[in-house]
């Protein structure tokens, strides 16, 4: 029998909400790893916001966050990380030349929070449980070093000035994404470097981990999942994937997250009842 490494996106492929995750899916995880498969976390979330999903799978393997700019092992001191981070002097470039389109704007930096200020309203995006440190305040007075990610809440309507700014002053040493979202929060730019993405870590993990690209197996349903698929052997991507991912996917589910696409996937795919 094949044993498979199995990469798994969390919101979106796995959660359809911030934390609903059900008995019987963690009991199948878990089943999945007596077989001899290997499962890995590959999200754009922090460690601290992911952990709950890594323990009730039981997972003994490194996790993937901030859609690839830290990779570490929770249960192996000695695991060599990988850490990419931007420069902070960037950061604060990029928030001070385009302050009059921000809103609200937040870095971090592993499981430290440095925010601009407090919005009730923004906190789920923030994810404080577990959050080792929080500063409030202008990121040239807080940011003490430089950051796994930058996270920008624009004003409505106004993300795409800021994206533009970071592509045309950066020119590819800092890239920008705007969350394909609707309503107050259409102007949400993620703020990266070039190394971050899930491919490269997954490749890292799989090398780690003593795995050929033939066998891994990628499940998700972002954007920021589409290096994530192209690594892997076999790219899935559930029913609802945004249309880029799609195009990418070696498998479209019929089913969404809510509808629990990758459990019924891995069953049918891995004979695992």
């Amino acid at each position: 029998m094949n044993t498979y490494l199995i990469a798994l996106d969390l919101d979106g492929t796995i959660l359809y909400d911030f934390d609903s995750l059900s008995e019987e899916l963690c009991l199948f995880m878990r089943k999945v790893q007596q077989h001899g498969h290997k499962i890995v976390i590959a999200t754009g979330r922090p460690y601290r916001s992911s952990k709950f999903v890594y323990e009730r799978f039981g997972l003994q393997t490194p996790i993937i966050n901030y859609n690839g700019g830290l990779v570490t092992h929770p249960q192996d001191a000695l695991f060599p990380h990988l850490n990419y981070t931007i420069r902070k002097e960037a950061i604060i470039d990029i928030f001070e030349q385009n302050i009059h389109h921000i809103r609200n704007a937040f870095s971090e930096v592993k499981d430290s929070i440095y925010l601009y200020q407090e919005e009730k309203s923004i906190e789920p995006l923030l994810h404080v449980d577990g959050a080792s440190l929080i500063k409030v305040g202008h990121l040239k007075d807080t940011l003490e070093t430089d950051p796994n990610g930058f996270i920008i809440i624009g004003k409505q309507g106004q993300g795409h000035y800021i994206a533009d700014y970071i592509h045309h002053r950066y020119q590819g040493e800092v890239l920008a994404r705007i969350w394909d979202l609707s309503g107050e929060y259409d102007s949400i730019v993620e703020v990266y470097t070039p190394e971050t993405n899930k491919g490269k870590a997954l490749e890292y993990v799989a090398h780690t981990l003593g795995f050929s690209r033939s066998g891994v197996i990628a499940i998700g349903d972002g954007h920021n999942d589409i290096e994530l698929l192209e690594y892997a052997h076999i790219g899935v991507a559930v029913k609802n994937a945004h249309p880029d991912l799609l195009k990418v996917a070696d498998i479209i589910l019929d089913h969404t997250a809510k509808e629990g696409a990758v459990e019924t996937f891995l069953r049918g795919f891995l004979g695992i009842q």
